[in-house]
């Protein structure tokens, strides 16, 4: 049987697919050009973005202006460009640790600022117009915390408005109309697409306006451009795209967005692999985001099905940093196969611009259902204890990495120094550094103990587990941040 398809439906397939192809593809291939540059790493300060938006205010193509304060007095700017009656209105470090998209915002904004992509770049500024608000809460960025200096989390301040970051946000939102809002977020890098060991590296939601959860012109709209931007992710990191819960939260301010009239678009930034500063991230939404810019702009958006918005995987929590499988491990002489979840948290430091990790074992047992960044399947190891280097060593001046990797491979997880690094906390070599009379604990795998062992082969030393990282004694390098200093 041959089935017709009309003529305008495959047009529409067809003009889809080649815009998405066409503008993509070159927006990802030229985003080295736009990369604001002095944004390189997730602790923004305010006057990192100050500095910059103090550019924009003395370029003509942007007005700039200040629409509010924080409680600790920093400015919170608006900056505007296009002529279009769409209102397209995009916020970012609502949660003052969530700074990939606030970095995503600046390349935009170089982007539009360019000499390139002349004619597409027309044809949005002439029917919309963008305001990007690009730090919402700085008191909070200074600390790189999530939540204001009154230590009011602002995405839940929707209702009662207790806050001024909160107040501009709606005021804002209220004085534009605006037709489309990003809401731009970093979540957890432990979130994975569901049933897969594929890291959740963008999630997106279009939230719900009841407890319904019923869906109006409005969130479909925002739905819809969901599934454009999904489309876009999958060519650069498939399977790595998450659908967010859409429990209806009142006091939210994307929820009430939504109820307001605008068509909100939550965008959470969270992890992939081997990329601790979200470099990566940065730039998929860099080319997400502008991408869903242009489909507003065009208006194809429309003709997407909201059905294929439920297709998105949810988002599921079961990764972790480091997973070891089937390791075997004697307790009270008797043998036991288990799994070992293993996560690095970061631990900031006095000027909040820096960190180092302090790893923990999160979790013991059966994980068949969990996934890890980085895995390993030790079913022929045996998890055993490391031992102190007898020797006092002089300063760490005396260590090489070729004499750090002798010590792990002959059992040594602990050196003892005579002149201890001052103040630090971390060690950069895979060892952990401790003072001539420091007591090493004893030895007691479970949760909450760092992850600090070794793991045996045919009775040799194959791997060493320092502070939660893990190092390939056959490798000629391994990915390590750092071991600790005790005291």
């Amino acid at each position: 049987m041959n089935i017709k398809i009309p003529l305008l439906f495959l047009t529409i397939i067809f003009v889809t697919t080649a815009f998405s192809q066409d503008i993509t593809d070159s927006l990802y291939n030229s985003y080295d050009q736009f990369k604001e540059t002095t944004l390189n790493n997730r602790r923004i300060k305010y006057n990192n973005i100050k500095a910059l938006t103090d550019e924009y205010r003395q370029n003509s193509l942007f007005k700039v202006q200040k629409v509010g304060s924080s409680i600790e007095g920093r400015d919170l700017n608006l900056i505007s460009i296009g002529k279009g009656k769409i209102n397209v209105f995009l916020w970012s470090q609502m949660h003052g640790d969530e700074p990939t998209a606030t970095q995503s915002i600046f390349d935009i904004l170089k982007f539009l600022d360019s000499q390139q992509f002349i004619a597409e770049k027309e044809d949005i500024l002439n029917k919309l117009t963008l305001h990007f608000l690009p730090m919402l809460n700085p008191d909070g960025a200074e600390r790189y915390t999530r939540r204001n200096a009154l230590g009011i989390d602002i995405n839940r301040d929707a209702l009662r408005l207790q806050t001024p970051e909160g107040r501009t946000l709606k005021r804002v939102r209220d004085s534009l109309e605006a037709d489309f809002g990003f809401n731009l977020h970093d979540q957890s890098t432990y979130y994975n697409a569901n049933r897969t060991d594929k890291p959740a590296t963008i999630s997106y939601l279009a939230p719900a306006y009841n407890y319904e959860k019923e869906i109006n012109d409005v969130r479909a709209n925002a739905m819809k451009v969901i599934v454009f931007m999904n489309s876009i992710i999958q060519k650069y990191a498939p399977g790595q795209v998450g659908r967010y819960n859409d429990d209806f939260e009142p006091r939210a301010f994307g929820d009430n967005i939504q109820k307001w009239g605008t068509s909100a678009i939550l965008i959470e930034s969270g992890g992939y692999p081997n990329d601790i500063e979200k470099q990566v991230i940065r730039k998929l939404n860099y080319v997400s985001i502008l991408s869903a810019i242009f489909t507003i702009a065009k208006g194809n958006y429309k003709t997407i099905a909201i059905d294929d918005y439920n297709k998105i995987p949810k988002n599921d929590r079961k990764l972790f940093d480091v997973k070891i499988r089937n390791v075997s491990y004697k307790l009270l002489n008797k043998e036991y196969k288990i799994d070992l979840g293993i996560n690095r948290l970061e631990v900031d430091n006095k000027e909040y611009t820096n960190f180092y990790n302090v790893a923990r074992i999160v979790d013991i047992g059966d994980l068949s259902t969990y996934y890890g960044f980085e895995t390993l399947e030790a079913k022929d190891f045996i998890l055993v204890k490391g031992k102190v280097y007898p020797e006092i060593i002089g300063s760490i001046k005396e260590l090489s990495i070729e004499k750090v990797n002798e010590l792990l491979q002959s059992g040594y997880t602990y050196v003892r120094l005579l002149e201890l690094p001052k103040k630090h906390i971390e060690a950069t070599f895979p060892i952990h550094l401790v003072s001539s009379d420091f007591k090493i604990p004893n030895f007691n795998l479970g949760i909450g103990m760092n992850p600090t062992f070794l793991l045996k082969r045919n009775n040799k030393v194959a791997y060493a587990m320092i502070n939660g990282f893990l190092i390939d004694l056959s490798a000629d390098s391994n990915t390590f941040r750092n071991a600790l200093i005790f005291r």
